[in-house]
């Protein structure tokens, strides 16, 4: 619950408040599928082979491609408060790797764990909401709230978290933390017909060695002698 609910989220969301979104795009998601192979080596001893390495190098790569080319077109606008909410993107990626580990090594049902993390950070966190801020979900028109219900409350912690566990049943736990980097290279699709916004020459690189990353990681397969680098 503390990995993938209610703290998650609170770390994840404070960390909007002092670094740009595209950060937390890049970091948070980019930089789970290291946190997961180191914490997977040292507690479920996961062997990774050398592709699989590669695609987490690239992986780190282009998420650090994105994030510093996007504060130098922002005029390299730095400061002490956006390297505290790019900290706190990390701490929700590493929480996030905790889950996936305890996941994978708990060998829980994904259903089993999407009711244990939305039902416990349901009766955590709405009593403490409430009584700090309850008033503020009288000022909230009523269709935007039942959207937000939705698709945080359905889609987001229930369907995705299925989703995700039942890939990391499947790939195991570094090799379905790897897909988690496809955040950033999906949100620039999408921000083309939905924004209008086309990705730089550098975006571009960037999601490309993202993507390559994220395909090595997962334990794809490779043509030729590079089969023979699987994990046994």
């Amino acid at each position: 619950m503390a990995g993938n609910g209610a703290p998650y989220a609170l770390v994840a969301a404070t960390g909007l408040h002092f670094a740009p979104a595209y950060d937390g795009g890049a970091l948070n998601p980019g930089c789970m599928p290291l946190f997961v192979a180191l914490i997977a080596g040292m507690v479920l001893g996961e062997k990774l082979s050398t592709t699989r390495i590669l695609g987490l190098l690239l992986i780190l790569i282009g998420a650090l491609i994105i994030v510093g080319w996007r504060a130098e077109a922002g005029n390299g606008v730095w400061s002490a408060w956006r390297t505290f909410g790019d900290v706190l993107f990390l701490i929700a990626a590493f929480l996030t790797a905790c889950f996936t580990v305890v996941m994978r090594q708990g060998k829980l049902d994904p259903l089993h764990v999407a009711a244990l993390v939305s039902t416990g950070s349901l009766a955590i966190y709405l009593p403490i909401y409430l009584a700090l801020y309850g008033s503020r979900l009288t000022r909230i028109p009523l269709t935007d709230l039942a959207v937000q219900a939705l698709f945080q409350g359905v889609a987001v912690t229930i369907i995705a978290l299925v989703l995700y566990g039942r890939a990391v049943v499947i790939l195991g736990a570094s090799g379905g933390a790897a897909f988690g980097a496809l955040v950033p290279a999906l949100s620039a699709l999408l921000a083309v017909p939905l924004l209008g916004e086309w990705p730089s020459d550098t975006d571009w690189f960037a999601l490309s060695v993202l993507s390559a990353g994220v395909y090595l990681a997962s334990g794809a397969p490779l043509p030729g002698v590079l089969r023979n680098d699987a994990p046994r």
